[in-house]
């Protein structure tokens, strides 16, 4: 089982008050030192995963709110040289982590061919705060907002990450959480796509505030978080299972608040597109296209679709009618 947390709402100024006081490269995890392990060589696969000729992945740390995170930062072959690059946040899905969402969407692969930067955080407990209700392991709900937030500002600022173009993903509660960065920060994000993630519903609900480009990928047969919301999740004995809008209704919410029109529904190979396009202006001039679009992948279930990674046992099947990874970086770069 997936679900969802939280947020606050501000226009994109970087929040001086919160506590961020370093990021050091790791090779591992273990304590919360603030010497950095040495780094991999070049020519050598990382513990990350990186291949020969490609730049190395880093593990990093971050303090903020006085809590050391982790996270994992691809960056492009390209190095340091050319102008401020484009940045994906990926939020990996509940009970995983960042290795995890690497491994399965292949992001750095595509985001790399294409300059861009791809830090993948950790989630608390494996988890992310994608709904605003305070639980017992998440009892400050806003908490990986602010983490987002500081995290963003320190790419900005030591990656030349471009601030106009930060774009953030993630799949099922990582991808709820994508949503609830672009509903309630839509000033933060030129762009958001969620992927098996819906709106938290209910006393956990999430508003959309503002335009926003986003992309919505979910499987039509879902059986972990079905296709039509849960208003009514069952309990769960680690962590409360968030109530949910229906992935359209999630999609729906943020052309309602961009001021869109009325939607054009087409049909693909594989799977159906709704296409609404918004009426106010997003922030950026140069991020994804002016859309909220709603993909319903055929034959799916929650899974990232185009993935070769074999889904857990009752996720259901992995279409292979649609690569996820591309559609949503061509959504983010605005490619036809």
């Amino acid at each position: 089982m997936r679900s969802l947390r939280d947020l606050t709402l501000r226009p994109r100024r970087w929040p001086g008050a919160l506590a961020l006081v370093l990021a050091l490269p790791l090779a591992g995890c273990a304590g919360d030192s603030e010497r950095p392990d040495p780094a991999p060589p070049a020519s050598a696969p990382s513990r990350a995963g990186a291949t020969a000729g490609a730049a190395p992945d880093v593990r990093a740390r971050l303090r903020v709110d006085g809590v050391a995170r982790e996270y994992l930062l691809h960056r492009p072959a390209d190095g340091a040289g050319g102008g401020p690059r484009p940045l994906v946040i990926a939020f990996h899905g509940r009970g995983a982590d960042a290795a995890e969402l690497r491994e399965k969407s292949r992001l750095e692969r595509a985001a790399g061919a294409r300059g861009m930067l791809v830090a993948y955080p950790e989630g608390l407990d494996e988890g992310w705060g994608a709904g605003t209700r305070a639980t017992e392991r998440r009892p400050d709900p806003d908490l990986d907002v602010r983490f987002t937030e500081a995290l963003i500002e320190h790419l900005v600022r030591a990656e030349r990450a471009d601030p106009e173009r930060v774009y953030a993903t993630g799949f099922s509660n990582g991808g709820s959480m994508a949503l609830r960065v672009a509903a309630q920060r839509p000033g933060l994000l030129a762009g958001a796509a969620s992927v098996s993630g819906q709106l938290p519903a209910g006393a956990a609900g999430i508003e959309a505030t503002g335009p926003v480009p986003v992309m919505v990928v979910y499987g039509a047969d879902d059986p972990v978080r079905p296709l039509a919301g849960w208003p009514s999740p069952p309990p769960d004995p680690e962590e409360p299972i968030l109530p949910s809008l229906s992935a359209r209704d999630s999609a729906e919410a943020f052309a309602t608040a961009g001021g869109a029109g009325a939607p054009v529904t087409e049909e693909r190979k594989g799977y159906d597109r709704t296409v609404w396009r918004l009426g106010a202006a997003p922030r950026s001039a140069h991020g994804a296209a002016a859309t909220v679009q709603l993909l319903v992948v055929h034959d799916a279930g929650h899974t990232w679709p185009g993935s070769d990674v074999t889904p857990p046992k009752g996720f259901g099947p992995t279409s292979r009618a649609l690569d996820a990874t591309d559609t949503i970086l061509g959504f983010f770069t605005d490619e036809p």
